[in-house]
């Protein structure tokens, strides 16, 4: 699996607190077959969450020294989860925020509620520059639990669905789930991702790939799990 969404850089937003606490996501995502994983610090414009590409580089390389000392055998590459804000080309441009993996695929994020005046318009200015926009976790966003048709025009539009491992066995709670669901049946999501902040245990992973074999086939589930997640690196 390549996991194109995680939290694993140590200290600079809500997910690993340290590089110990790094190594200890890493190691868990490496046991569970994960052999490429995107590190995804959430950038969000004039808040405490704002470590720029160059902080975040040295960031990563001290990680991978640190996982060679450990002997994880898994393949760090860098992008962030960006909030939506009329600033995300300039803030590309600047240095502050990078696509994933080098790439021109973006991991964007809305607010929770799913609510932000004008993110049609914002993801086809993203899409005029050339990127492809990649929504982080649709199933979480509350407007979209009711209005189906909201998410149907972002992915008729080109907007890339990336959704949470976890959403399928219920660990946002109950509307995510179905709303995920819904959206593997109807065969629109590109991407599934740990979105890890914290170590899951040894039954989450198991429990996840026994659902997800109830929407997907053998190659239909390599598609998620690995093709499309590939073409981001190549």
């Amino acid at each position: 699996m390549i996991d194109i969404h995680s939290h694993i850089l140590p200290g600079i937003d809500d997910g690993a607190a340290d590089i110990d606490a790094s190594v200890v996501l890493i190691r868990e995502l490496s046991d569970n077959g994960v052999t490429d994983v995107i590190a995804t610090p959430h950038y969000v414009d004039e808040t405490n969450y704002v470590s720029n590409v160059a902080a975040n580089t040295k960031l990563i390389k001290k990680l991978r020294t640190r996982l060679k000392k450990e002997k994880i055998n898994i393949e760090l590459h860098l992008g962030n989860e960006i909030y939506i804000c009329p600033k995300i080309l300039k803030l590309l441009a600047d240095g502050e925020i990078t696509a994933l993996g080098a790439s021109k695929y973006l991991l964007v994020e809305l607010p929770m509620s799913g609510e932000y005046p004008g993110y049609m318009d914002a993801f086809m200015e993203l899409q005029r520059a050339g990127y492809k926009v990649i929504l982080a976790h649709p199933e979480r966003y509350t407007a979209f639990f009711k209005d189906f048709d909201s998410i149907r025009e972002l992915y008729d539009m080109g907007v890339l669905l990336q959704c949470n491992l976890g959403s399928f066995i219920g660990h946002y709670g109950k509307q995510p789930k179905k709303l995920v669901e819904k959206l593997a049946k109807n065969d629109m999501i590109f991407a599934v991702a740990s979105d890890i902040h914290h170590p899951r245990g040894s039954k989450f992973m198991p429990a996840v790939m026994k659902r997800l074999s109830k929407f997907y086939g053998t190659f239909e589930l390599e598609d998620i799990l690995e093709k499309n997640p590939k073409k981001i690196l190549a």
